[in-house]
């Protein structure tokens, strides 16, 4: 009787996720429909996604591509896959052809991964394939992304020189708590400026996501269009079950 218990308690947490997520956007002037809410399932089983979909959610991201290859066939193919996080270029084929459904990449962090996935969109004669530039906006050597006095290079990249992807906006992943301060949501938003000015884009543009389960308010508050929330939904992570 327990996994009914746990699959009923993880959609009264996207509810009440969803909740916050509404009263965060009013604070900041914005409707709820303005903050796209990605359901991260990283470590968990593709049954809880399934009570998810059920409840009427379509919005789903990985951060490793073994999971989200393996979860994607046994899942509704209008689910809008996301994957989340530094993408090895040696895996690109593996990812885009296992998952016709992957809606967006959440981040590309250097022009390599940038061309191999043009290359790969274009050989296997998808639709283009909309993409975030990951920024790190906490300096910190493990962290991926570029920095931010490069990010506008690797935007012009993607967008003038990778006809096959879809530039859709920033991304930063935060601490390594899953948490960022505001000046980190701060220094993504500066990058958006300048990316809009550089380039002529309006703000709608560009996205910003930013936000994870320890921080998605306060992100929201200060610009958010995308909060990717994991254990608040579907509770601790489990990494022995990690590929």
């Amino acid at each position: 009787m327990a996994a009914p218990a746990v699959e009923g308690a993880t959609v009264t947490a996207l509810r009440a996720v969803l909740h916050r997520v509404r009263l965060a956007a009013e604070r900041s002037g914005r409707r709820a429909d303005d903050v796209r809410v990605v359901a991260v399932g990283k470590t968990k089983p593709a049954s809880l996604i399934d009570q998810l979909y059920d409840a009427g959610h379509r919005r789903f991201g990985e951060n490793y591509v073994q999971e989200i290859i393996e979860k994607a066939p046994q899942l509704p193919e209008d689910i809008q896959w996301h994957f989340i996080g530094h993408l090895q270029s040696n895996k690109v084929k593996a990812l885009l052809t296992a998952v016709p459904n992957l809606t967006m990449v959440e981040g590309v962090d250097n022009e390599k991964v940038a061309n191999n996935l043009d290359r790969v969109v274009s050989n296997i004669g998808r639709q283009p394939l909309k993409v975030l530039v990951q920024v790190n906006t906490s300096g910190e050597v493990s962290k991926s992304g570029v920095d931010p006095s490069e990010c506008l290079d690797l935007v012009k990249h993607v967008k003038l020189g990778c006809p096959n992807l879809e530039f859709s906006g920033l991304m930063t992943i935060g601490m390594p708590d899953y948490t960022s301060t505001p000046e980190n949501f701060k220094t993504l938003y500066n990058c958006r400026a300048e990316v809009c000015k550089a380039l002529g884009l309006i703000e709608s543009q560009c996205e910003l996501s930013m936000g994870m389960s320890g921080d998605f308010e306060k992100a929201i508050e200060m610009g958010s269009t995308s909060v990717r929330i994991g254990s608040t939904i579907f509770g601790p992570r489990d990494y022995s079950k990690k590929k």
